[in-house]
């Protein structure tokens, strides 16, 4: 695919829970395509994971290849009753996720996702990455907005997926940190604040109407609040070219690893013309590709 020279471009990722394992295959994808490399990525939450990874100079294909071989989510909980199957596991979990919930911040202490964090990203800080990299997490002390461009890239990632009551917020400095989805999913701020021009973001994301049966436990309910909390928020800002990475999977699908990198390397495929617009320089106004299926330094 041909690009402008010297085409400098960010690239942001949303968050989504195991969605955000398509970002993996937009990765992928847009890398097959041979368009220039990004000059900034942002994300939140598992956005901010796949993203800071690739910042830290993991390529697409490792990434994916961890994802698909060695990625067990239950290998990487502190959280005993996660890594037990069947009707003695559902009871030992039930009553570990009310002991924690009622003594502990959260249901996992996340201490080992950090470590495979710290692990994954050679135990880069920010000024260390391949590509300039942000994210951004929410303070619990004082409601703000938090976008991380400095310290360690594995804390600002952990701190930024810290999903609500399934994982304890990451207190680091005098802050708890929560889930940056909670301000913004699609932190395309970052970017603009950045002063980049060209901007695609991916999101993982698609509202819609679900069953009661679709919300089975807590971790799904306070999910789906977020959900619906963003989308009657709204997007802060749009960028020039969205690509949505649909389809009927949750945010704990982990199961469906592989379908998951595929449905990111197909959307890409399929918003190719937009994407040799956007590479062109040619692409001006805002616009959104959409694949919804049934079966997510200074710029110019």
């Amino acid at each position: 695919m041909k690009a402008v020279k010297n085409f400098k471009w960010a690239l942001v990722l949303s968050g989504g829970g195991a969605k955000g394992l398509a970002h993996i295959g937009i990765l992928t994808a847009l890398e097959k395509l041979g368009v220039p490399a990004p000059s900034l990525v942002a994300g939140t939450s598992m956005g901010a994971i796949v993203g800071g990874l690739y910042a830290c100079g993991m390529k697409p294909k490792e990434i994916a290849d961890f994802t698909l071989k060695d990625f067990d989510i239950g290998r990487y909980l502190d959280s005993f009753a996660f890594r037990i199957s069947g009707p003695v596991g559902k009871v030992i979990q039930t009553g570990q996720i009310l002991g924690s919930l009622a003594t502990r911040r959260g249901i996992d202490p996340g201490e080992k996702i950090l470590e495979l964090l710290e692990k994954l990203s050679g135990g880069k800080k920010f000024n260390e990455t391949k590509i300039p990299f942000r994210c951004n997490a929410v303070d619990l002390i004082n409601g703000e907005e938090v976008i991380f461009d400095s310290g360690s890239v594995a804390r600002a990632m952990r701190a930024s997926m810290s999903f609500p009551a399934f994982f304890e917020p990451f207190c680091a400095d005098g802050r708890m940190y929560v889930d940056g989805g909670l301000a913004d999913n699609m932190p395309v701020t970052i970017a603009r604040k950045a002063g980049f021009r060209h901007i695609l973001a991916v999101d993982v994301g698609k509202f819609r109407t679900l069953m009661a049966d679709d919300l089975p436990n807590a971790p799904q309910v306070v999910y789906r609040s977020m959900e619906t909390i963003q989308y009657l928020m709204g997007r802060k800002e749009r960028a020039d070219l969205t690509i949505h990475a649909t389809d009927n999977a949750t945010p704990f699908s982990f199961l469906k690893k592989k379908e998951l990198i595929e449905l990111g390397e197909r959307a890409v495929r399929e918003s190719a013309p937009e994407l040799e617009s956007f590479f062109s320089g040619k692409f001006r106004a805002p616009f959104t590709r959409r694949r919804y299926r049934d079966c997510g330094i200074k710029g110019e």
